[in-house]
C-alpha cells in the first residue's frame, strides 16, 4: 500500500464534475461553491489566490402571466431554492493571454456582454432585428490575492422568477441605474421565458489552443492586441455555444497588473438540442501547411459530436457567425443517460489521430479513436468503470493512460495498447513518503466516504491530483491494488467540530504516477543496487523510462518549458538513491547526444558534454541548466553559482568533486546562451545599419539595447568565444557611433541609480558602484548586461536572475550555434511572434519577485 505525498485542504466542498485543473503554468485552480480557489502545487499549504463569485440581480428578459409560473418547462425554475451562485465549470487559458504573459486571476464575466448581444437581436426571435456596433469589449474585474495569474470563470448566474404578488415595476426599478427611466419589463410567453433564460445559463467553459489571424483577414486585431488569440467556448442550456475572441497584448508589462483585456464575441453555434454539459478542445497540427481545431461537445441526451474549425467564419470576420464549426461525426447518438464529461486529446506520436474518452452519468465510459487523416471513427469500447457518475477524465503519457474518477470516490487507471484499452494497477508510491498514525494495513484501506469530482494531471504527467469532499481515517490514502484504483477523502468525523470542520469541507490529493508501466516502457537493466531503495527494482525502471521520456517531449518548442513534477521527483530520489538519479541524468545526455554511447561512463558522458554544446538547441540547454540548479547543485546558492562563487568546499570529497564538474557544465551551457544572445544582438544592429545606409525603412522586431556592455563582455571573455562572434563584435566597433545611437540604445558610462555615481563593468552579474561614501551592489539585466533600474524588473525563480528587458523570440527557436547570425535576423519580428517574457538562460516564464505571503508560480 502507498499513500499520497501531499494533500492541500479547502475550506468548500465541490458541487460539479471537473472541478480541478491544472495549468500549463504550474497552478492549480478548484472549484468549491462560490469559491475558486488558486494553489501552487509546490506549496500546497502555503499562499492561495481565492476568487468569490457574488451574487448577481436577474436580467430583465420578460414578465410571464402568473398561471404559467408551474407550466413544464418553467418547473426546474419554479422549484429552485437556492439564490446563491455556483461555479459549474473552470478552464485554465493558454500562457500569452495576461498582460504579463501568464494565465488570468481576473474574473471576466461575459454574462453582460452575453445579454446586450441577445438583447439586440430580441433573442433570435425577430429576424428583421440587425445586430449593431452595440457589443463592444467589456472586462468586469474581481481582484483577487494573486496578481500574476488569472482564472476565467464562467457560472450558471442565479435568475430569479418575480414572485407572486411582487409587482413587475418594482422588479424593473431595481435593475435600472439612478436616473434612468424605467421601462416595464415586457410580458413574452412562457416559452419565450424559458428559453430566453436557457440562452443566458451556462454551464461549462473551455479554452481553446492558442489560434492566428490570417493575413487576408477582414477582422483587425483590438487596440494593443495582436494577432495571436484564443477563443473561449461557453456552452449553456439552450444547446448553443457561444465563442469569445480573447487577443494575446502586442507587448507585456510587470509594472501594471490592471491592464485591460479585451473580449469580444465571435459567433454562436448550435451544437445540440439539450443542455451543454462538456467541450473539449484539440489542436490538429499533421498538416502544417493547414493547421485546424477540433471541438468535441457532449449533452445531457446522450450525444457526443466532434466539430473542425470553420476558420473562414470564425476568425477572418469580423461579424458573429451562427455556424463557424462543421460537423465531422456524431460518436454517440442521444439516449437517456447524460455526459458528465469529456477529454480530447492529440498524440505527438500520431498527430494524424485524436483519442477521445466521454465520461457518463451511470459510471461508464467510452473511448474513440479518431483517424482525421481518412475520417475514419472506431469504438474502443464501453467500460463500467464505476458505480456512480464519472467526475473526471484525463489522458497522460501522450494518450497511453487514462485516468478516470468518479463519486464512487474513486480513481482508476488505464493502459491504451493500439486498439485495446484495459485496466492496470496505479503505481505505489516508492519515493519514501510516510504514512501518519497507520497501525494496521486494513487502517490504509478506503472505506467509501466522500466523493471525487476531479482529476487533474501535472504539466509533466508524473502527478496527479484528485479532488474530494472527504479526506481518509487516521488523514491516510491507499492505493487499492487489488482492484487497481485508489480512494480519496478524510473521515469528517475524526475533525474538530470546532475548528478543523469548519475550515476542512474537502482536499486537493497528490499521487506520483511516474511509475506507471506502459507499453512503451523498457526493460533496461538497473546499473545500480536497489537494496536500500524502498521499492523494486522495477519501478525505478518504469520512473526511469517516463522520465526520459517526457523530458525528451520538452524539447519540442510549443510545450511550455515547467518541469516541477520532474525537478520534486528526481530530489525525492536523490535523498535515497543518489547514484540513481545520477545515471538517469547521464542516460538523458547520452541518447540526445549521437557522440556517447550508452556504455560510457558517467565520469566521460559528464567531461566530453561541454564539447557538445555547440551542437545542442537552445531549449535544451534551456532544460539542462534547470535541472543541474534545481537537482543536482540544489544545496548550493543560485546567486554565488552566478557569480562563480558556490560553496562546494564546504561538501568536500569524491562529492566536491563531481559537483564542481556539474557546475563547470552549468556555466559553460549559459556562457554558450549568452554567446547566442549577444551574436544576436550583433547582427540585428549591423542589419540595422545596413538599412540606415540603403535609407530603408526597418521592419518592426526586437531592438537590441546595452550594446556597450555587451562589447565588454565579448572583451572579457575573448579567450573563450567562438571566432564568428569576435568577427561580429569587431564589425560593431567600427561602426559610427553617432549613427549607431540613432538606431539603437548606446551608453557606455553607466550610473549608479542610488547614488548616481560611474559603474564600471566587471560581470555580467552583479555590478559595484565607485561612490565616495558607500559602494552599492547592483543587479545586471540578464538580456542586456545593463545595471537594472529601479522600477520592478522579471525575475526568474531557478536562476535567481533580473531582466528589465526581453530576449528576441528567435534567440528560444536556435536549434544549434549559428554558422551566421545573419539568417536569423533577416526574418524580423512580427505581432505573431511576440517576445514573450521567457528566461535566457532557464526559458521558463518571468514573474515578477513576490513576497512569501503571496501565491505565484512554480515551473521548476
Amino acid at each position: 500500500m502507498a499513500s499520497r505525498f501531499q494533500a492541500a485542504s479547502l475550506v468548500a466542498s465541490p458541487s460539479y464534475p471537473n472541478a480541478v485543473v491544472w495549468s500549463d503554468e504550474n497552478l492549480i485552480a478548484v472549484a468549491t461553491g462560490h469559491l475558486v480557489t488558486v494553489l501552487n502545487p509546490a506549496l500546497p499549504s502555503g499562499p492561495r489566490g481565492l476568487v468569490t463569485i457574488p451574487a448577481n440581480k436577474p436580467f430583465p428578459i420578460g414578465v410571464i402571466e402568473r398561471k404559467d409560473l408551474f407550466s413544464g418547462c418553467l418547473l426546474s425554475t419554479s422549484l429552485s431554492r437556492d439564490i446563491r451562485p455556483c461555479v459549474r465549470s473552470i478552464s485554465w487559458s493558454p500562457i500569452g493571454l495576461a498582460p504579463n504573459a501568464g494565465m488570468w486571476v481576473e474574473v471576466v464575466d461575459i454574462t453582460d456582454m452575453l445579454y446586450d448581444y441577445l438583447e439586440n437581436i430580441s433573442f433570435g426571435e425577430s429576424a428583421t432585428t440587425a445586430f449593431s456596433n452595440a457589443l463592444q469589449p467589456h472586462s468586469d474585474k474581481l481582484e483577487g490575492n494573486n496578481p500574476h495569474h488569472t482564472v476565467y470563470r464562467r457560472t450558471s448566474k442565479s435568475r430569479s422568477v418575480k414572485k407572486f404578488g411582487e409587482d413587475c415595476t418594482s422588479i424593473t426599478r431595481s435593475l435600472k441605474k439612478i436616473g434612468e427611466e424605467c421601462t416595464p419589463l415586457p410580458l413574452v410567453t412562457v416559452n419565450q421565458y424559458a428559453s430566453r433564460k436557457a440562452m443566458l445559463s451556462s454551464l461549462v467553459v473551455a479554452w481553446s489552443p492558442v489560434l492566428w489571424l490570417p493575413p487576408e483577414t477582414d477582422s483587425t486585431p483590438p487596440d494593443n492586441s495582436s494577432d495571436c488569440l484564443s477563443l473561449l467556448a461557453v456552452g449553456g442550456k439552450s444547446g448553443q455555444i457561444s465563442f469569445w475572441r480573447v487577443h494575446e497584448p502586442l507587448s507585456y508589462t510587470i509594472e501594471h497588473s490592471t491592464v485591460p483585456i479585451s473580449v469580444t464575441l465571435a459567433g454562436f453555434h448550435q451544437v445540440h438540442n439539450a443542455w451543454v454539459t462538456a467541450i473539449s478542445w484539440a489542436s490538429l497540427t499533421f498538416d502544417a501547411s493547414s493547421p485546424q481545431v477540433l471541438l468535441a461537445t457532449g449533452c445531457t441526451d446522450g450525444s457526443v459530436k466532434i466539430w473542425l474549425e470553420y476558420s473562414e467564419k470564425l476568425l477572418k470576420s469580423s461579424e458573429v457567425n451562427d455556424a463557424p464549426f462543421s460537423l465531422l461525426k456524431e460518436v454517440i447518438t442521444a439516449d437517456s443517460v447524460p455526459v458528465s464529461t469529456l477529454t480530447l486529446t492529440v498524440p505527438v506520436r500520431a498527430p494524424q489521430k485524436t483519442f477521445l474518452a466521454v465520461g457518463k452519468g451511470c459510471g461508464s465510459f467510452e473511448v474513440w479513436i479518431c483517424d482525421l487523416s481518412i475520417r475514419k471513427f472506431d469504438r474502443i469500447g464501453s467500460y463500467n468503470a464505476h458505480d456512480h457518475v464519472v467526475t473526471g477524465l484525463a489522458w497522460a503519457f501522450d494518450g497511453c493512460c487514462l485516468y478516470s474518477c468518479s463519486q464512487d470516490n474513486s480513481v482508476r487507471s488505464w493502459s491504451l495498447c493500439g486498439n485495446s484499452l484495459h485496466e492496470v494497477p496505479v503505481p505505489p508510491n516508492i519515493l519514501g513518503v510516510k504514512s501518519h498514525g497507520v497501525k494496521n494495513p486494513a487502517d490504509d484501506l478506503p472505506y467509501g466516504l466522500g466523493s471525487c469530482y476531479g482529476v487533474a494531471l501535472s504539466p509533466g504527467n508524473l502527478v496527479v491530483a484528485v479532488e474530494n469532499d472527504g479526506l481518509m481515517k487516521d488523514e491516510t490514502l491507499a492505493f487499492g491494488v487489488a482492484s487497481s484504483d485508489f480512494a480519496c477523502g478524510f473521515d469528517a468525523g475524526l475533525l474538530n467540530p470546532m475548528y478543523q470542520a469548519r475550515t476542512q469541507k474537502a482536499a486537493i490529493e497528490f499521487f506520483w504516477i511516474g511509475g506507471q508501466q506502459l507499453e512503451s516502457s523498457t526493460n533496461t537493466n538497473l546499473e545500480i543496487g536497489t537494496e536500500n531503495f524502498p521499492g523494486p527494482p522495477k519501478e525505478l525502471i518504469y520512473w526511469e523510462s517516463n522520465m526520459l521520456w517526457y523530458l525528451s517531449q520538452y524539447e519540442h518548442l510549443d510545450k511550455p518549458l515547467v518541469v516541477w513534477d520532474i525537478v520534486a521527483a528526481l530530489l525525492a530520489f536523490k535523498q535515497s538513491a543518489p547514484k540513481y538519479v545520477e545515471l538517469t541524468l547521464v542516460k538523458w545526455l547520452s541518447v540526445s547526444n549521437v557522440e556517447f554511447h550508452l556504455g560510457h561512463s558517467a565520469g566521460k558522458v559528464l567531461s566530453h558534454a561541454s564539447k557538445t554544446f555547440s551542437n545542442t538547441s537552445t531549449r535544451k540547454l534551456h532544460l539542462f541548466n534547470i535541472i543541474c540548479r534545481r537537482v543536482v547543485l540544489s544545496e548550493l546558492k543560485a546567486d554565488k553559482i552566478n557569480i562563480k562563487q558556490p560553496n562546494v568546499e564546504e561538501i568536500g570529497g569524491a562529492e566536491e568533486e563531481k559537483l564542481k564538474l556539474w557546475r563547470d557544465l552549468l556555466l559553460f551551457s549559459e556562457r554558450e546562451l549568452r554567446e547566442r544572445l549577444v551574436g544576436f544582438a550583433f547582427s540585428t544592429v549591423l542589419g540595422l545599419m545596413s538599412c540606415l545606409a540603403a535609407k530603408v525603412s526597418k521592419a518592426q522586431g526586437w531592438d537590441p539595447v546595452g550594446l556597450a556592455q555587451m562589447e565588454n563582455w565579448v572583451e572579457l571573455q575573448y579567450d573563450h568565444v567562438q571566432d564568428q562572434l569576435k568577427l561580429l563584435a569587431s564589425e560593431v566597433a567600427d561602426l559610427d557611433r553617432r549613427k549607431l545611437c540613432s538606431i539603437c540604445e548606446y551608453i557606455a558610462e553607466e550610473q549608479c541609480i542610488y547614488c548616481s555615481s560611474s559603474v564600471p563593468f566587471d560581470s555580467p552579474e552583479i555590478a559595484f558602484c565607485q561612490g565616495a561614501a558607500q559602494s552599492h551592489k547592483l543587479a545586471r539585466c540578464a538580456v542586456t548586461m545593463k545595471v537594472c533600474p529601479s522600477t520592478p524588473s522579471w525575475f526568474c525563480p531557478s536562476c535567481q536572475r533580473y531582466s528589465s528587458k526581453l530576449a528576441p523570440p528567435q534567440f528560444f527557436l536556435i536549434p544549434r550555434y549559428p554558422l551566421d547570425f545573419k539568417s536569423l535576423t533577416e526574418s524580423r519580428n512580427t505581432s505573431n511572434n511576440l517576445s514573450k517574457p521567457f528566461c535566457p538562460f532557464c526559458g521558463i516564464l518571468l514573474q515578477r519577485l513576490q513576497p512569501v505571503f503571496l501565491l505565484s508560480a512554480s515551473p521548476a
